[in-house]
């Protein structure tokens, strides 16, 4: 038998007072340091990181705990023998929070039988909580989110990449034969996600993202009814480490010219 999911108001309202606790005050006050992956980590990532882990483990034992802040051993063997996962990134977008720049969220997914089946993005610094819940829909701050069709094309649309990750030959394409009309990047995977399903942009792009960065928002997007695969026309959604490439539009016309133009300069 399939176990009861926790409540989905008392996660949102768990998430958004740690996040207005333990982000927000340290916002524009703290230094960072780096970590092994170049990555920044701040005092803010590990004290929301401690703060959630013992709220969850407190209200449901009986749910494994998986962070970004935890090793590469840990996170393979939690995904490999855990039926019911926690997946939380504390702070995604902290090279924007070191940089002052106000571009950042709180990121919580739950997984059951390797699949995501609620998941909470909260931006402190708007106070916007988007929210999903697979098979009964997506919110922003309780409202529901449905995806749209813009009415563009493709030469007039706004574009969210993510260059880093990308192919040279790709970067190329992108930079000199642009199929869009201009182009953003936020620095923060889970905001951006979160957008795409509220209707904020037209079109996206990512290299290569990490579990805890797309685990909210393939089931955020689903829900709201939008498009999503990989480079290579898969799935995204994997319960695995290994990085996985992003393709995004609430558009479905936008979508297939978007996947068009990356399939034939990839």
């Amino acid at each position: 038998m399939t176990a009861m999911l926790p409540n989905r108001i008392v996660l949102e309202n768990l998430i958004r007072q740690v996040a207005q606790e333990e982000i927000l005050p340290r916002f524009n006050k703290i230094s960072y340091s780096i970590k092994g992956d170049g990555s920044l980590l701040t005092e803010a990532d590990l004290a929301t990181d401690q703060r959630l882990q013992t709220s969850l483990a407190e209200r449901y034992p009986d749910i494994a705990f998986l962070s970004e802040e935890m090793s590469r051993q840990q996170q393979d063997e939690l995904l490999q023998n855990s039926d019911r996962l926690w997946c939380l990134d504390p702070l995604d977008g902290t090279s924007n929070f070191a940089a002052g720049i106000p571009i950042f969220a709180c990121s919580l997914a739950l997984f059951e039988q390797g699949e995501v089946v609620m998941g909470f993005t909260y931006d402190p610094i708007r106070d916007e909580m988007f929210t999903a819940v697979r098979g009964q829909g997506a919110w922003l701050n309780g409202e529901t989110l449905k995806c749209i069709s813009s009415g563009f094309k493709l030469q007039t649309a706004v574009a969210i990449v993510d260059f880093k990750r990308l192919s040279s030959r790709l970067q190329y394409a992108l930079l000199n034969h642009a199929p869009f009309s201009s182009q953003r990047n936020l620095g923060s995977c889970v905001l951006e996600w979160a957008w795409m399903a509220a209707n904020r942009g037209h079109v996206y792009l990512h290299g290569g993202m990490k579990l805890w960065d797309l685990a909210v928002g393939t089931l955020l997007l689903s829900e709201a009814g939008g498009y999503a695969s990989t480079l290579e026309g898969e799935t995204i959604f994997r319960a695995k480490m290994q990085p996985r490439s992003v393709v995004i539009s609430p558009d479905k016309q936008l979508f297939e010219a978007w996947r068009k133009f990356l399939n034939e300069n990839g």
